[in-house]
This record gives structure tokens, sequence and C-alpha cells, in this order.
């Protein structure tokens, strides 16, 4: 394969020496094709693997999403990994948050002048459409929490094969990239951000919200039980909350539920994402 290929295979070799011999991470695994990081992640997790322990996988057959989503992507074309956490138990109270600032983290990893921004709690977006998918699922809430965070970040998918039509990728958007050093780069975030969570830092809400796109946005939110509620995203709160005014006056926090953004046309309102 010509080194110049987008869908090289990383070199974990030099990863592993940048990220574990020298850097902030314990452990670094990689596969070239599994069903799911995150399944893989915490049955590792479950026997004893580190803090800080990250499995990539150059293909993903069976990735999951938010609302039980199934997606896959050809071999190379997505950056996809799993991250294990053992946070101490005084975060337990604060793991809504951990998704945020693993959104962010990518926002920090990317070129700040491509215009990405965080969809409400962690989409990574370019206007309406999709560039990452994030999925954070807790292993134990016991005396001793596990916390294994997957994502599937669109490097090279074409235009055919994305998954939904409102998705795209860093190919796409022209947004040039290293795959190794983007790597390196998200994983050097992760661990900045995911540290000032852990250590409770006023500072990462803080910078959440300035690149989050759903503040101040004309929203539609699905939430569980397939309930909706329409109206403006007018904050997000220091625990992660979205709060949504409706047109009563009245303002929800939410903390769970599918976040529509709604975009003027002709009037009235299209739906984005």
């Amino acid at each position: 394969m010509h080194p110049q290929d987008p869908r090289t295979p990383l070199n974990i070799t030099a990863l592993r020496s940048r990220l574990v011999a020298r850097g902030p991470l314990a452990r670094i695994e990689h596969v070239e094709t599994t069903g799911s990081t995150n399944t893989d992640l915490v049955a590792m997790a479950k026997q004893g693997a580190p803090a800080w322990t990250v499995l990539f996988a150059e293909h993903q057959s069976q990735g999951r999403g938010r609302m039980g989503r199934r997606y896959e992507s050809p071999s190379g074309a997505q950056l996809t990994l799993s991250l294990l956490l053992r946070p101490p138990a005084s975060c337990v109270q604060r793991l809504g948050l951990m998704p945020l600032a693993t959104g962010l983290a990518l926002v920090d990893a990317l070129p700040k002048d491509a215009g990405i921004k965080v969809k409400w709690p962690n989409d990574l977006i370019i206007e309406h459409r999709k560039l990452c998918g994030i999925l954070a699922e807790a292993v134990s809430l016991g005396p001793e929490p596990a916390v294994v965070i997957g994502l599937g970040l669109n490097t090279s998918l074409r235009r055919d094969e994305l998954p939904v039509p409102h998705a795209t990728s860093l190919e796409l958007e022209g947004i040039a990239y290293e795959r190794n050093e983007l790597a390196a780069q998200v994983m050097l975030s992760l661990h900045h951000r995911l540290s000032q969570w852990q250590d409770n830092d006023p500072a990462l809400i803080e910078d959440y919200r300035a690149v989050c796109a759903t503040i101040g946005t004309e929203v539609r939110v699905i939430l569980p039980g397939d309930k909706e509620l329409l109206g403006t995203a007018i904050n997000v709160s220091d625990a992660g909350l979205l709060l949504v005014r409706d047109d009563a006056g009245e303002v929800h926090e939410l903390s769970a539920g599918d976040v529509f953004h709604l975009r003027a046309q002709h009037g009235g309102y299209g739906v984005g994402q």
C-alpha cells in the first residue's frame, strides 16, 4: 500500500513510543478488525486492564451508537478507538459530563479554522454535517467504577460510503490530516480534557460552551418515550444538562434526548441534525 494512502494502517509501534513510553497512556492495543472496540475493551476492563488503555481498530463491523444505532465503515476510513478510564468514586455523580469532555477534546485535536463544533451532547459537526460519533459505557458503578469511551471519527469516507446523508468526513470537508499524527493528537487531547473532568475543573464546561453549536439554536428534542419538545437551547448547565426554553417560557433541563437543530427556511423551519 502506498505510504500516502489515507487508509494506511496506523503505525502502532510509533504511537506506543510516543504515547506510552513517553506519554500519558498506560497501554495501546490494536486489531485489524473487530465487532466493537467498546465490547472488546469492556471485556479487557473486567480482566483488569489499567486506566488509560486504548484499543484501536482499522475496521469495526458492529459499531454501536446512542439509541442502539449500529454502523460500519470500510477499513481505514475512520479513526476508530475505545479508551478505558477508572475514575475515582467521587466522579460517579459527574459521569454525564464525560461525553461532553470527549467531544470537546476532539474539537481541540482538529484544525481550529475548520469550523468544527459540538452538537449537544457530543456529536462533532461542521454546519449540520456529522463528523464523529461517541458512545460512553459504564462498566461498573461499584466502589471502583470503570468507563469505556468509544469513538469513530470519519477520516477518508467518500460520499457513497457515508452511513447517513447528513454525515461527512475530514476528506470530504477538505481538512488535511496524517493518520498517525491525528491519532496522537486525539489521545493527547482526550487525556487533557478527561483529566480536567476527573479534577472537576470548572474551565472544562466553559470551554465546552464556547464550541457548542446547540446553544442559542432552535431545537426539536425527541425525549425518552417518544415525547417531543420544541424550543430554544439557551445553555448547558454546569452538570452538562441541556437547558431548553419552550414557547410558554418554561425551561426544561435535559439529561438525554435526540436533538435536532432547526434552521430558518422561507419563514418556517427546516430540520438539521
